[in-house]
């Protein structure tokens, strides 16, 4: 009979030791999952901090490269806006930046529906030397009747050591049903 109980204890033993083993790999496997998710979560939000970082770096990167390229005592900038909804429709626009062409862009409906908008288009951007220059900008298009239009004006201006900024502006002319292209410093 004692024989019996040692096997009974021991099995029990055994069983209970199963479970300990069992609830223990549990709880371990609990703590060390929830471990693994806050280590993942951890992880995930570093990662989402260095996008991030990476992103501004791009960016301060960016702007150094401009000033580095583009110094404000040889910088110029070139935009072009329309103003206009009847009498000019825009194709294309060159420009000649001392009797040397610089810029050549065609544009698409959906370029000419922004500009028509409001938008502003960054037209070139440059190195200059200091001193007289003279810039020529000829527009393609349609003119009022589907007619096409092929219309230039020309800006002298003064460059000095500070950035020039100038604007192409295409304006409606309701007295004379006509487009006016002009050309204004910033």
């Amino acid at each position: 009979m004692f024989m019996i109980n040692v096997k009974c204890f021991k099995s029990q033993f055994l069983a209970s030791i199963k479970i300990v083993f069992l609830a223990m790999t549990l709880v371990f496997g609990a703590a060390s999952q929830a471990q693994q998710t806050n280590d993942e979560q951890t992880l995930a939000e570093k990662l989402q901090q260095l996008k991030k970082d990476v992103i501004a770096l791009n960016r301060d990167l960016f702007v150094l490269e401009e000033d580095l390229l583009f110094p404000s005592s040889t910088q110029l900038v070139v935009y072009l806006s329309m103003d206009v909804g009847n009498y000019f429709n825009l194709d294309s626009v060159e420009l000649k930046l001392d009797d040397v062409s610089v810029t050549h862009y065609l544009y698409t409906e959906k370029q000419q529906a922004a500009l028509v908008k409001g938008g502003v288009q960054k037209l070139h951007l440059a190195n200059i030397a200091q001193g007289e220059h003279v810039l020529t900008a000829f527009f393609l298009g349609k003119g009022p009747h589907e007619r096409e239009y092929k219309r230039a004006t020309s800006f002298t201006f003064t460059k000095s050591a500070d950035a020039k900024m100038l604007e192409l502006q295409i304006v409606d002319v309701t007295a004379n049903q006509q487009p006016e292209f002009k050309v204004i410093e910033l």
